[in-house]
């Protein structure tokens, strides 16, 4: 079942967003190599007890960490660690921040240092990618339609769309209905309607689609050892249209 959200709710889920987003903004001043993704970790989970919020995926299912860190092939779910950064990495950071029981959801892919042509364009096709499928996020088009504007330009850019992991709605818990695919047909899946609220997060390879599972039980990465990159809003939809909740004033 769908839960649509009331204004009141989105307006709460909204200010989690907000601090969601000045978070990432902080993080993107702390990459450089020589950084870890254990001091980015530490510094998240202090940031928000700060602000008089918790990591909500912190504990999730037996998972430890405030954080998502996943670096260069590996797609979704890395662990933050105590290696450093190396220039020409790439790094995602993940998380869903709890504000006075209102969830937001947002990752974001960092360049370390410089990177190579084909890995810029990788981060660059991947965000166009999620403002892609936002577009299609109106009142009275379908779940399909996301999926399908994003598969289509990520493959005509010569990159492959993950197939193993989604977006999702969000309210009361992390993942909720709709299930939000970023390939598929036009046309297809549930109607998009006012006060759904879900994420778009396409993870995207250099190389194939295909994932692999580490032996910790969390981490994907590419079965070719290609890098992979995602970015990921929360929004809701509203009659004047997707209202992206995690917004950082980007574009």
């Amino acid at each position: 079942m769908i839960v649509l959200k009331s204004p009141r709710e989105i307006e709460m889920m909204k200010k989690a967003g907000e601090l969601l987003a000045s978070v990432h903004k902080e993080i993107a001043k702390m990459i450089k190599p020589g950084v870890t993704t254990w001091e980015i970790e530490e510094f998240v989970d202090a940031y928000l007890k700060k602000h008089g919020a918790t990591a909500q995926q912190k504990g999730y299912k037996g998972y430890e960490y405030a954080t998502c860190a996943s670096i260069n092939d590996e797609i979704c779910h890395g662990f933050p660690r105590k290696a450093p950064l190396k220039e020409g990495d790439i790094v995602t950071i993940d998380m869903v921040v709890n504000l006075n029981g209102a969830l937001a959801d947002s990752a974001w892919s960092y360049a370390v240092g410089k990177v190579s042509e084909e890995t810029a364009k990788l981060l660059e096709v991947t965000k166009e990618a999620l403002y892609k499928g936002i577009e299609q996020a109106q009142i009275g088009n379908r779940i399909g339609d996301i999926g399908h504007a994003i598969q289509t330009y990520v493959e005509g850019e010569g990159f492959s769309v993950v197939r193993d992991f989604i977006g999702h709605g969000i309210g009361a818990n992390i993942h909720e209905k709709p299930d939000v695919p970023h390939f598929g047909l036009p046309g297809k899946g549930p109607r998009i309607k006012e006060g759904m609220v879900f994420t778009i997060e396409p993870m995207v390879n250099a190389g194939e689609y295909y994932m692999k599972m580490d032996d910790n039980g969390w981490t994907a990465r590419t079965v070719d050892g290609r890098n992979s990159a995602q970015y990921e809003h929360t929004i809701a939809i509203t009659k004047e249209g997707p209202v992206i909740l995690t917004d950082q004033n980007d574009r």
